[in-house]
């Protein structure tokens, strides 16, 4: 039995952090899920800029939208929304047979949105109207975005909450789900709207890949997912959110994101070996995703109470590393990373259209 489908059975579900029109079309989607255990996908303008600009794939719809007039930031939701939504077709027997708790394909706002509390929750609303019944939509998880969060799930729209780099954040995220809950409930609207949020890990061992002993190397990731799979647990067993899922609420899942390993001298399987969990998510790109189906192992689950987190933090600030100051310049690296990556998308299509066109 592949690594993979352990993982699957330990109640996990492996989600893909890639997608693109040619492993659509290639078959190489349909592998994934028939022989890897692979029950969902996320993406983001990074994935997308590679996707459009590696290969001529999307040069005719590129062509046609640029000849109607289209401007590059609608040509390229139309290109994403085109993709996920061959996706999420692809995933729909699963998210039928999961109860709508799998089988999801996420799609992101703008980057540029982040800080813009009134348009990310104008421009949710218009993506999920557009999308498939499973089609998750990606906010970040920044102060400004945690009120677009609650405000989208009251309306009914399913988010992926991204760009969660600690703790305190995904925490805060998870009081703005439950708060759009509640107020789901007090106007007599069903409770049951689906989430999910997606801490990210890998960043953090390679933003103090320099500044710390070898022997603690790529090992502060890893306690911030464990200190966080703490904290939700013990979300999970409040009198508040027991309260929500008496009324019809669904668990808003952890996922753990950016989980392919950065340093070359470390484990290729290092954190999805780190986070066997049931209940939870890891999302992995194609390479990792394949490593772990090679030779990964699934060891025992992640302690409910956060293991060894606290002594791997405090060896981090006793080289001097504060971690509370360095996840919140995470987020904030992370949101403007996302805008750069997005401004070179819209570039990206702007020469294209340009050059098909002529």
């Amino acid at each position: 039995m592949k690594a993979t489908q352990e993982l699957h059975d330990l109640g996990q579900s492996l989600w893909l952090d890639n997608i693109t029109r040619t492993m659509l079309d290639d078959g190489t989607e349909q592998r994934y899920i028939d022989e890897l255990s692979v029950t969902g996908q996320t993406s983001n303008p990074t994935i997308f800029d590679k996707a459009i600009s590696g290969g001529d794939a999307y040069d005719e719809q590129i062509a046609e939208l640029r000849e109607k007039g289209m401007e590059p930031e609608d040509i390229f939701f139309e290109l994403a929304l085109a993709d996920v939504t061959r996706a999420a077709k692809m995933f729909a027997p699963i998210h039928k047979d999961t109860d709508r708790m799998d089988g999801w394909v996420s799609l992101e706002v703008s980057p540029k949105l982040a800080y813009d509390t009134g348009a990310t929750i104008q421009q949710a609303a218009d993506l999920h109207r557009r999308a498939e019944e499973n089609n998750f939509i990606k906010i970040p998880g920044t102060p400004e975005g945690l009120p677009a969060i609650e405000e989208s799930i009251f309306a009914g729209v399913p988010i992926n909450v991204t760009l969660l780099m600690s703790t305190d954040q995904t925490m805060a995220a998870a009081d703005a789900y439950m708060k759009g809950i509640e107020r789901r409930i007090e106007a007599g609207l069903d409770a049951d709207v689906p989430s999910v949020l997606s801490l990210f890990i890998s960043r953090w061992d390679v933003a103090v890949q320099d500044q710390v002993p070898d022997e603690i190397k790529n090992t502060l990731g890893i306690a911030v997912g464990k200190a966080t799979y703490r904290a939700w647990r013990e979300m999970l067993d409040s009198e508040r959110w027991k309260g929500l899922a008496d009324k019809g609420a669904r668990m808003q899942r952890l996922l753990f994101a950016s989980t392919g390993t950065k340093d070359p001298e470390a484990s290729d399987t290092l954190y999805i070996e780190a986070f066997a969990a049931p209940d939870t998510i890891n999302t992995m790109p194609d390479k990792t995703l394949n490593a772990f189906a090679d030779h990964g192992k699934v060891g025992d689950p992640l302690p409910a109470d956060g293991g060894d987190a606290e002594q791997t933090f405090q060896a981090h600030q006793d080289a001097g590393i504060d971690t509370d100051a360095l996840g919140l310049k995470l987020q904030k690296d992370g949101a403007d990373a996302f805008v750069k990556s997005w401004m070179d998308l819209l570039e990206t299509i702007k020469s294209e259209s340009e050059r098909l066109v002529a």
